[in-house]
């Protein structure tokens, strides 16, 4: 009967030499499951921002295709042909660009396309045209009429 004395005393002690381990365990896991949701919440709004970056640089190449075509719609001789080629490659990249998937392998590529061919009209229409991303309160105090 003494046998059931000293293994509640070994347990005491093994209890008390993982006390380290098992608070560290705990630990992992409590962080483990806070970092998962403030990793989504972080994501999300890193997600937000970036979509509304890439958004609005699509509407401001949108845009100038359209101001170009419609110059074009009024006088069809006022740009030459490589520049309206030029602006109808914009218009179909803009066209096919996959904004219901921003996971699609070409969204990189169709980008960088866009921005080499509105450097490309800007150029040769040697017009000073850039986009810069949002406009900042400063920028829009300079640029008064």
């Amino acid at each position: 009967m003494d046998s059931p004395e000293p293994s509640s005393i070994e347990d005491i002690f093994d209890s008390t030499l993982n006390l380290e381990e098992t608070h560290l365990k705990e630990g992992y896991k409590e962080g483990y499951a806070d970092g998962l949701v403030s990793g989504k919440e972080e994501g999300r709004q890193v997600g937000l921002k970036t979509g509304f970056e890439v958004g609005e640089e699509l509407g401001f190449y949108r845009g100038c295709v359209d101001m170009w075509n419609s110059a074009i719609g009024v006088d069809p001789t006022c740009f030459s042909s490589r520049v309206m080629r030029t602006i109808k490659q914009m218009d179909d990249l803009l066209r096919k660009y996959p904004i219901e998937d921003p996971e699609d392998e070409s969204v990189s590529e169709i980008m960088d396309s866009l921005r080499l061919k509105f450097r490309a009209i800007c150029a040769t229409l040697n017009v000073k045209l850039e986009y810069n991303g949002y406009p900042k309160v400063s920028d829009a105090e300079k640029n008064e009429f």
